[in-house]
Parts: structure tokens; C-alpha cells; sequence
């Protein structure tokens, strides 16, 4: 129980001491005292102490502090913050959001420290909070000693969670996350993605009540615009799409292997992750005509710490929809053809996979990427290599629902196959519904005038 009854006694000296000068002080019954290298130091805190009288604080008999500063030891830090709020998201959380929320939280509380004495290099203590501060998974290692020392170390430096309601510590933090670990600007959506999760965490400390309102609402900062629609200079053209896959056909049995994949993204307008998880059950394959794939799911490439199986796969539903739904998508005849030669070609993964590595097991991003860069020295012209056409194969996506638009399909239909709301394609793909703006206009005034002919 705190109380008004303190008592200060002279500093004393005491010879033989590595800090000889010993302020000493009763709360209570409870004697107290610490000792200081100089005079100076002992005489300044003992003015600190008897301030806090003077302004009628009590004090605590236990740790001998007055109220106020009890209350700030007592504070939770803000990396205490942090984790809880890592941890409260966790089960919930897809792999990737989980990822993403340890990356922004690990660029942010670096930022958010009393001081850098003694601070642990940059790249350590980004690794040690994203890795293992705030990541929650059972198949997380122990951590080596340099982790467990960084960790130590954001503990004892982390600010109170109070002090984000000063705006040059917001200002801080908003500065961190604009920048990359060496010191260069960071991409306009990553600096958007870690605002969000900066806000993510003031929000949950206010539903926590530890802090009043969400300070960032205080701070004149606004995270930058970013571009959404497609840079169609770099998009592939529907010949030029064609010619990329069957290339990758020449690249002997493994690029044959995923001319098929490269194929599945162009004629079919799949995610890459929407691609991987394909079975043989989830195509309808005739022998002639169109066919159709009826997507269940995907399986995006995320690393084994972020999921709950310690696979670097993530079982998941299709993207911005609910864990049961499909997507059937109509493919044409020259699709058909190549899945049902690849089957032939290539049998099945041991779980029923289309596509699977090289060496079994769950295609991995870094395959089809390896094989894909072959593929555009083969077919693009050295000076194209050079830009960003077709820079990575999920640029077929964009190439083939272009083409569906440019074909006259219902943007509703369009938007339906893509797996995208219709707002999203709308966004992202004006110009091509721009384009076909004076081809609808002449198809109503043909209509128009057919009617007022009658």
C-alpha cells in the first residue's frame, strides 16, 4: 500500500566501492538505497525523490518509488505490446497475413527503444523479432545465443506503450517503415502494408486500454499512393503469351513439365498458388471441344515457420472468398489438349497433384521462376529482357483476362472466371475496358438506329 511517510538520509561515502556515493531513504518501515559514482549523480536523484514529495506523490514501501514512476515501470512496453498482439492474430491468421504482420511488427519496434546503446546489428534483431518474437508456431527452433541476446536487449530498451502518445515517437516509427534495412526507400506497398499493421496494433491497445485513441489519427503522415492498375507496357501480348509457354516447352523434360503450369495461368487465368493445388478430379477434360476447372482452392508458397503444419505449403480456400467455394473456369480446346498429354506425359503427384518438383513434392516458386527466365531469354529480344515484360509468369494472368475483354465478354463474366470482384477489375484493368468503350457505343447506336428505323 503506497504512503506519505519518507524519510532522506545524508549521502554517505563509502571508501572500496566501485560507486562509492550511497543515497539512502526509509518508505515506511522499508529502508532503501542505491548507490552512484559521483556526488553529483547521488545528489541528483535524491532531488528527483524529494520533488515527488513536494508535488504530495506517496510512495511504494516495496520498490521504494513514488507513484508516478511506479507506474511507468509497471507500464507494458511496447514490445510486450507487440508480441500479445502477434500472438492474439495468430490462430486466426492465413500464413501469409502472419508473415506479413511479423515483418511490419520487426520494422517497427527497432524504432521504438529508449536508446541504441548496446544494440544488436540491425539484421540480427530484424531476424530475431520477426523469426522468433513474433512468431508463434510450434515448429519454431530454440533460438541461437545472438537471438536470445538480441531479444533481451529489445525488452530492456522497448518504450512504454504511453510514450506513442507523444507524435515525434509515431513520427519514429513511421519513419522505420519507410525504409529498408540499408537505409534505402522501402516500395510504396510495402510502406502501406506495414502502415496497416502498425495501425493493426495501436488499435489493439486501445481495445486493451492501454492507450486512450488511436494516436496515428493525431499525426500528420499519410502513407503514399500506390498505383493499381496494370502497367500494360509490360504485359504480354496474347501471340507474344502463346510463344512464352511453348517455348518453355523446348527447355527439355522440366520445362515441358511446366509448359503445362505456365499454360493453366494463360488460358486459364489461374494464381500461381490457385495452379499448384490443381487434382486430376478438379479438371473436365473431353476429347474435343472445351473443357472446364472447377478451382477448389490454392496452395500459396509461404515457409514452414508460418504454417501450422510446419509445411512451406499453405492448404487454403480460393482468394476473398469463404473455405468451401469453387471457381469453375470454361478452357479452350488447346488447353484441353495439353493437360490430358501432360497427364499422360507425366502421371500424378503422390497426392494427386498435376504439377509437382522436380525432385516430388509441392511445386515451389523458385522453380517456376528459374525455368521462366529461360523462357524470356528464349522468345523476348535482349532489349525486352531487359524491362519488366513478362517479368515473372503471373503476368500470363493479366495477358489472358485482357484478351477476355478485348473478346466483348461481360465484365461481370470476366470478373466471375478472374476470381475478382467486379470493382477490382474495373480497377485494375481500365484501360482495357476503356478501350472498348467506342466499340460498345457503336454497338448501341447500331442497335439504336435499327429501333428508330422501324
Amino acid at each position: 500500500m503506497l504512503t506519505f511517510d519518507v524519510l532522506f538520509y545524508e549521502i554517505r561515502e563509502r571508501e572500496n566501492r566501485k560507486r562509492p556515493f550511497e543515497l539512502r531513504w526509509r518508505v515506511g518501515k522499508t529502508p532503501h538505497s542505491r548507490s552512484f559514482l559521483t556526488k553529483t549523480l547521488a545528489d541528483g536523484r535524491r532531488a528527483e525523490l524529494l520533488s515527488a514529495v513536494n508535488r504530495g506523490e506517496p510512495f511504494d514501501p516495496v520498490s521504494g518509488l513514488p507513484a508516478s514512476e511506479l507506474r511507468k515501470q509497471q507500464q507494458t512496453s511496447w514490445f510486450e505490446h507487440a508480441k500479445k498482439h502477434a500472438e492474439v492474430k495468430w490462430p486466426h491468421g492465413s500464413a501469409k497475413e502472419r508473415a506479413a504482420r511479423a515483418d511490419g511488427l520487426a520494422t517497427l519496434t527497432p524504432a521504438l527503444v529508449s536508446d541504441q546503446r548496446g544494440a544488436p546489428p540491425p539484421r540480427v534483431l530484424r531476424r530475431a523479432l520477426s523469426c522468433w518474437a513474433f512468431n508463434f508456431s510450434e515448429h519454431t527452433p530454440e533460438p541461437p545465443e545472438v537471438v536470445t541476446a538480441a531479444l533481451a536487449w529489445i525488452a530492456r530498451k522497448s518504450v512504454p506503450i504511453s510514450q506513442l502518445e507523444d507524435s515525434d515517437t509515431i513520427r519514429e516509427a513511421l519513419q522505420a517503415i519507410t525504409l529498408k534495412l540499408d537505409g534505402t526507400r522501402a516500395a510504396d506497398n510495402t510502406i502501406n502494408r506495414k502502415y496497416a499493421t502498425f495501425s493493426g496494433a495501436l488499435r489493439y491497445a486501445v481495445e486493451r486500454k492501454l492507450l486512450t485513441t488511436n494516436p496515428l489519427k493525431f499525426v500528420d503522415w499519410s502513407p503514399p499512393e500506390t498505383e493499381t492498375e496494370i502497367d500494360w507496357r509490360y504485359v504480354p501480348a496474347p501471340r507474344q503469351a502463346r510463344d512464352l509457354v511453348e517455348a518453355s516447352r523446348t527447355l527439355g523434360r522440366r520445362g515441358l513439365h511446366l509448359s503445362t503450369f505456365y499454360g493453366c495461368i494463360n488460358w486459364a487465368a489461374t494464381r500461381p498458388s490457385e495452379a499448384r493445388n490443381l487434382r486430376l478430379p478438379d479438371f473436365v477434360l473431353p476429347e474435343t471441344g472445351w473443357g472446364l476447372i472447377v478451382a477448389p482452392g490454392s496452395s500459396p508458397g509461404v515457409g514452414s515457420r508460418w504454417t501450422n503444419d510446419g509445411l512451406p505449403f499453405e492448404e487454403r480456400g480460393l482468394k476473398h472468398r469463404a473455405r468451401s467455394a469453387t471457381r469453375d473456369i470454361p478452357i479452350p480446346a488447346v488447353f484441353v489438349r495439353m493437360v490430358r498429354e501432360h497427364v499422360d506425359e507425366f502421371g500424378l503427384g503422390p497426392d494427386g497433384r498435376i504439377f509437382q518438383a522436380a525432385e516430388g513434392g509441392l511445386l515451389t516458386s523458385h522453380e517456376t521462376s528459374a525455368v521462366w527466365k529461360q523462357v524470356r531469354e528464349l522468345v523476348l529480344a535482349p532489349e525486352q529482357v531487359a524491362t519488366p515484360l513478362a517479368a515473372v509468369a503471373y503476368d500470363l494472368r493479366a495477358a489472358c483476362i485482357s484478351g477476355w475483354l478485348a473478346a466483348g465478354l461481360d465484365p461481370v463474366e470476366v470478373a466471375r472466371r478472374a476470381g475478382h470482384s467486379v470493382a477490382v477489375l474495373y480497377q485494375f484493368y481500365a484501360k482495357v475496358l476503356n478501350g472498348r468503350r467506342e466499340h460498345s457505343n457503336a454497338l448501341i447506336e447500331r442497335f439504336l438506329d435499327k429501333e428508330y428505323d422501324q
